[in-house]
Order: structure tokens, then sequence, then C-alpha cells
């Protein structure tokens, strides 16, 4: 309790002065070192699984949008990445988000995201024109998520000076409907993410803001009013900057959506610099909750109340800050059962120098920070981090931990340490005590190929039953990383659809238990930095051959039971009806007026 309370009091106190040193050092104040004895965990005597970049051989070409000197921080924020199976074929597809530089985006030059269409040979088309994803937009991230209810998972992009929202027609063709569906937002938007708070069967979105930042006002590269970051002239933010605030849309269920932002207890009122969110049920109570990562502030915990209102409890519940009371840099947003306590536990990325954070649920709102015990801290100090996912990346039934890193400021290169502008990625494994070891120079030379790098998803994309990881970089072309995973291991893969809840069981949570083993999963919009992950929830069964049961609480309330499954299979189940072949869970296309 008493360390409870320091949380409380700290970020109060620091806040101010933090804020006029921090605005010197390019918005990043540097953190207390790590506590003596901290250490990392070297995998060893264990098959650890491979990926392997194969971007080339997918005819991906995309490549994102670049000012090469950073001059101003939207060029430094975008590259979310979002897999969405927008044909319902059973192939996770792939959309890249794109923003123009500011000088192109002054000049009028646009830089379209794009889709890619998944072959099912290992290979991509990119349909972006056919597809009419094509409006022009200062694109960072994205969320997917079946707004309408209709059988196909549609698209929010978020951007700066408005949102889109795209409507899938279910021919292969999508609609901006922002204007009439009324969620254009028109901030500087970063994460966002659908989850249906009230249970009426239809989601709600929840989007985040960064900074209030303009084009037509803007400090002067070179001048008097930019920063410095360890003596080095950077550009600014986001100390010294304005928070932007955050919104919530509630879906009316026809196609339209109210911002019910202050109404809910959750529109950012003291402008905290939001950068990512999920929506996720911590405690198992029904009703999914909210959590944000903000840069440079602390994070918020929106507890769910069940009558239209959210209470923040992040300093309560442990989730704000660090252990000692810090504010960080925080970016990305992974969740999992990792321990196996049937509750989902939170990783947090953060800035260089400032270690990832794991936040243990223990149940009852209450989470404590273990990052330097898990060791998942140490590792990641170095680098700038952005893009996490908790994924079973070896099928051994325990979650591991992908991270993606790259610095903001291309200007560190002239340092003469530090972790440098492109930098590698992390990998941690899982070792079923509660801990992680890292094995990021050990599964290929893909993970330790510096680039840089933000938004990540995770998803088997070659229905092979290994998970696969896609990561957006901010300066040159993606990665495509396939795992080629551990022969003799087993999966499960569940594909989920609503009726009685919303169509994309967005929320719904799954547990199995297989050879001994008892697993938790949720399906979750938004999450990782900016970006979407596949919708289908994954488990790995290590040497299990079937699974002995499977619960699924429904965002309804219904809890549906299933048995004996046979492993290394896909399935689809229709809420109230079980197991359904794919053509009964996949819709007809739908004539919209």
């Amino acid at each position: 309790m008493f360390i409870r309370l320091l949380r409380s009091l700290r970020p109060v106190a620091v806040t101010f002065c933090a804020m006029s040193v921090a605005a010197q050092m390019g918005g990043h104040p540097t953190p207390p070192p790590p506590p003596p004895g901290a250490r990392a965990t070297k995998c060893s005597g264990r098959p650890i699984p491979q990926l392997e970049d194969i971007t080339a051989s997918t005819h991906i070409t995309f490549t994102h949008a670049s000012d090469p000197s950073k001059r101003y921080i939207m060029e430094s924020m975008s590259g979310g990445v979002i897999l969405i199976d927008y044909d319902r074929d059973g192939w996770p597809d792939i959309y890249f988000t794109n923003q123009p530089t500011v000088d192109q985006a002054l000049k009028g030059i646009s830089a379209p995201g794009a889709l890619y269409h998944n072959n099912h040979d290992g290979t991509f088309t990119d349909v972006t024109s056919k597809s009419g994803l094509t409006t022009s937009c200062l694109a960072n991230g994205g969320a997917v998520g079946d707004y309408n209810n209709d059988g196909w998972p549609d698209l929010y992009l978020t951007c700066l000076g408005g949102n889109v929202l795209y409507r899938n027609n279910g021919d292969g063709t999508f609609t901006d409907v922002t204007e009439q569906a009324h969620v254009r937002d028109g901030r500087y938007s970063t994460g966002a993410a659908f989850g249906d708070y009230d249970n009426d069967g239809f989601v709600d979105l929840m989007v985040v803001n960064y900074v209030d930042f303009h084009l037509d006002d803007m400090p002067k590269f070179g001048s008097a009013s930019f920063c410095k970051y360890r003596g080095l002239e950077v550009q600014c933010g986001p100390r010294g900057l304005r928070g932007a605030g955050d919104s919530l849309f509630h879906n009316n269920g026809d196609g339209t959506f109210t911002d019910v932002s202050k109404t809910a207890g959750v529109s950012d009122p003291d402008g905290y610099y939001g950068l990512g969110v999920v929506w996720a049920d911590f405690n198992n109570t029904g009703r999914p909750d909210i959590y944000i990562t903000n840069d440079s502030t602390p994070k918020y915990l929106y507890k769910n109340l069940g009558n239209g209102k959210f209470e923040d409890i992040g300093l309560q519940s442990g989730t704000a800050v660090s252990e000692d009371g810090s504010e960080q840099a925080s970016m990305g947003i992974a969740l999992g059962d990792y321990n196996h306590t049937g509750r989902p536990s939170i990783h947090v990325t953060n800035f260089t120098d400032e270690n990832d954070l794991l936040y243990r649920n223990q149940g009852n709102w209450d989470f404590d920070e273990v990052s330097y015990p898990s060791g998942v801290a140490l590792p990641s100090l170095p680098w700038v981090k952005w893009g996490t996912a908790f994924v079973d990346l070896d099928n051994s039934g325990w979650l591991d931990l992908i991270t993606v890193t790259g610095h903001v400021y291309p200007q560190v290169d002239q340092l003469p340490s530090g972790g440098g502008y492109r930098q590698p990625k992390l990998l941690q494994m899982n070792q079923k005590d509660g801990t992680f070891c890292d094995a990021s120079d050990q599964a290929g030379p893909a993970l330790t190929e510096r680039r840089v790098s933000r938004g990540l998803a995770v998803g088997d994309l070659f229905n092979d039953g290994n998970m696969d990881v896609v990561i957006e970089d901010l300066d040159g072309k993606p990665m495509i990383l396939r795992n080629h995973g551990v022969p003799g291991r087993h999966w499960v893969s569940f594909e989920l659809d609503g009726t009685k809840s919303n169509r994309a069981a967005l929320n719904a949570r799954i547990k199995i238990v297989a050879g001994g083993m008892t697993q938790t999963g949720e399906i979750h919009s938004g999450g990782s930095y900016l970006s979407q992950s596949d919708l289908r929830v994954h488990f790995g069964l290590g040497a299990a051959t079937k699974v002995d049961k499977v619960e699924i609480h429904w965002p309804s309330g219904l809890v549906e039971n299933l048995t004996d499954l046979a492993a290394d299979r896909f399935y689809n189940v229709l809420e109230g009806k079980g197991i359904v072949d794919p053509s009964v869970a996949r819709p007809a296309p739908v004539k919209h007026p």
C-alpha cells in the first residue's frame, strides 16, 4: 500500500520540473539506472524458432515515405501495420499505413498506404487501387472491427488532421464512410481500437491523440525554439507541446457513432500524449476495459464501471508508472496470459535507457511491475522500443515476447556511444516459470539486422500452424518474417463469429485445456504500436495431439463448451452453433445503400 501511495504522489511532484528539463533534451529526461544485480539470461538448451526475412519473395514492394533528417515529430511516429482478412478467405492480408513528409504534405503530395492480398502461395498482390482504399490521409496506424455486424471486417485509419473509416463492401472493395459515421476526430490521432464496452452487440471505437501539431504552425528547424538531445539539435516533443485529448465513439447501431468521451470519463482532460490503446477484460468481469500508453506521461487504465462510464485506476492498479514512480515514454502494448493465471498481463515498450515494463496481473485490479525479475527489462535498455506482441512462436503453450526498435533521432549516429539510429529486434522466450530468456541473436539474422522499425503485427500468414511476424519500418521496406517453428510441436487456432455478441467477437475469451495445461486468450482490436494482429486466436500445444476442452466466454454472456478437438487445425465457431464450416460463418457480399 505504501508503494502504491508513492506511485500516486510522485508523478504529480515530478511532472512540472521534468517538463522544463525534458524540453531541452528532446522531450526525454534521463531515467534512473537499473537496480543492483540486474541481469539478462540468454536462452540455452532449448530449440529457438528461426524467423526468416522472406520479403523479397512475397512480391511486397511497399516503402514508407521518409525524410532522412526527421525535423518534425510527425516524421518519426508513423508506420503501423494491419493484418485484415478483408475477403474472409481464411488467409490474413496486409495493410501498410503511410504518411508523407512535412515538405511533401505542404506541397499537397500524398503518400498512400498499401493493401496486399494473400495469394495462399507465399506471395501477395497489391490491390490498393481496386480496393478503394485511396482517401488521402496523413496516416499513423489503424484498427480492425466489424462496426456494422455484416460479417466483413472494416478498417479504421488514424491520421494527422482527420481519420478515415472504411466500410468493407464484401466484394473486395471498401467505401469511405467517415463523414456519415461521424468518427473523423480531426486531431493528431495515433492508436485506435474497437470494443463493445456496453455489450449491446455493436463495437464502439476508442481513439487516442498525441500532440497538438499543425502543419501551418511549426517551429523552424535550426531555430532557438528547437530542442537538444545529448547536445544534438533534434525535433521537439512531446514535452513542450500541448496534448490533444482522446475520443470514445459510441456505436449507435445504425452506421453512425456519437462522441461520448467526456460523459464516459475518457476524454483525457490533462492532455497526455497518447500513442497506444487496447480493450481487454482485465478482471474477467465480462466488460472490456481500456488501457492507453502515453508518451512521457502516466498511462491510463480505465476500469469499465458497467454504466457507460469509466474510472481511471492506472495509479491505484500499479500500471500508470514504473515501480519507482517514474513516468516513461511509453509506446507499444502487448497483452497476454504469459503465466497461465487466466488473466491478461501487460507489456509496455519505452524509450532508450527506459526499460520495457511487464505488469503481472494479480487479479482484483492489482498489478505488480516485474520487469527486472522477469528478465524482460535489461535487454531492452539500449533501444527505443515500439511494436510488440505476446505470441507463442515455438508452439510450446507459453507466450513469448517479440519487440521492434529504432530511434527517433537520426542525429544520434553522431554520438560516440549509444544504440544508434538503426537498431535490432528483441526476442524473449518464455521459460515457463514467470521469466524470459533473451534469444534476440539466436533466431536468425533478420532479428539482428539493424532497421528503423515501428509497427508489428503477428498472425499465421501461411496457415501452417506457425505464427509469423510483419514489421513496418519507418525508413525503407517492411519485413515479412516467416516462422519455421519447432518440429514436433502442435497447435490449434480459432476464428469466432458473434451472433448476439458483436460479429467479430472482439473481447471474447477462449480457455483451452490440452496436455494437462490450461491456456487463455482474448480477441483484441488494436494494441502493439499503431498496429493490428490477426483476429484469430492461436494456441501452441507442445506435444499434445488433441484439445480436451474449450470454453468460450462470449461478450453476450453466453458460455460455450467444446470437447475432444484434434490438434493442428483451424476451427470456425459461430456463437450458439459451435464449430461450423467456414462457408457458414463467412457471409455473402452486402449491398449497402
